[in-house]
């Protein structure tokens, strides 16, 4: 029989498009003999399913919809939703009370993964690099010159817990940061300032697929704007060479570094990870348990680089999820 599939989607955040894409192309993937996905959109003030254009309102009570009298109900959930609350431990938090397998992490993790300077402060203690930083809530006194002198220019600023590079600066003049905060702040009240680390950037795929762990091939970020900003994620500023053109003992070390790491967080499902390598050291930069899963994504690309199909990287998750 087949297993229902909720391809939850959309969120309250600024990713919700992309979330959208995501899960589009998820849904595209695993429609086959063994699912029957139904893309479920999760977006503030309405929970509904799109069925054939069609919209049937969940029942929160449950996460079930009533389709022509029949009541439908979900054997496990594919979450999709960049950002909050799908990346964020809320979703994650509400499907563990009504004890339905998802493919992402368990609450407290996708939490701590998606707060970056919970999630730096918790790698250190693993052993991981990370660059100085300093943290910041809106509404708090600082002082723009004392914090150029700890972390010196040029520095990134950044919202503490968003995603897709969205109100991320790099600040290369002082009388440039107070906009730069401006910007951050528009999106989170809480914000990074870190040092900016000159090196090659890359970004790694570990997942858990077919029972193992697996590290797939890396990717090298080389983006034609000053960072990998949104313009160069999604808008074609970048090159994404995969594999990356390190050499082979700054792979290894990459490696085993984003390996270690992704045990020491307890994660499980996907997950991409950015480092830094500058001077054969990997600086950990971020981690994302729910990336993009469009066609062009990172990740999609590495599994494919490993010899792993969308059809086979999905059905893989759910089946983990089922188990």
């Amino acid at each position: 029989m087949k297993k229902n599939v909720a391809i939850v989607m959309g969120g309250y955040s600024t990713e919700s498009d992309i979330s959208k894409i995501s899960g589009s192309v998820v849904y595209k993937n695993i429609l086959n003999e063994k699912f029957n996905p139904i893309k479920v959109v999760i977006e503030k003030g309405t929970w509904y399913a799109d069925i054939d254009g069609n919209k049937f309102d969940v029942d929160k009570n449950d996460f079930s919809i009533t389709k022509d009298g029949v009541k439908i109900t979900f054997d496990v959930v594919y979450n999709a939703i960049h950002g909050s609350p799908g990346e964020d431990g809320k979703l994650s938090a509400y499907f563990e009370m009504l004890n339905i397998p998802q493919n992402t992490c368990n609450h407290f993790e996708s939490a701590l993964t998606f707060n970056k300077r919970e999630c730096i402060s918790v790698a250190k203690s693993h052993g991981v690099i990370a660059a100085k930083s300093i943290f910041l809530t809106n509404g708090m006194d600082f002082n723009i010159e004392e914090i150029i002198k700890e972390v010196g220019l040029p520095c990134m600023v950044k919202p503490n817990r968003a995603g897709s590079s969205f109100g991320i600066s790099k600040v290369e003049k002082l009388e440039d940061m107070e906009d730069a905060l401006k910007q951050a702040f528009d999106i989170d009240y809480q914000i990074l300032i870190e040092e900016f680390i000159e090196g090659t950037e890359v970004t790694v795929g570990v997942i858990t697929y077919n029972g193992k762990i697996i590290v797939l091939p890396m990717t090298e970020i080389v983006s034609h704007n000053s960072f990998f900003d949104y313009n160069a994620k999604y808008e074609g500023a970048s090159e994404e060479i995969t594999p990356a053109r390190i050499s082979e003992q700054d792979r290894q070390t990459v490696a085993k570094t984003a390996l270690n790491l992704y045990k020491a967080l307890d994660i499980k499902g996907f997950s991409r990870a950015e480092y830094i390598i500058k001077n054969g050291v990997p600086y950990f930069i971020e981690i994302n348990t729910i990336p993009g899963l469009t066609e062009e994504s990172i990740l999609p690309q590495q599994a494919k680089a490993a010899g792993i199909s969308l059809e086979q990287l999905f059905e893989s998750s759910i089946n983990e999820a089922l188990k």
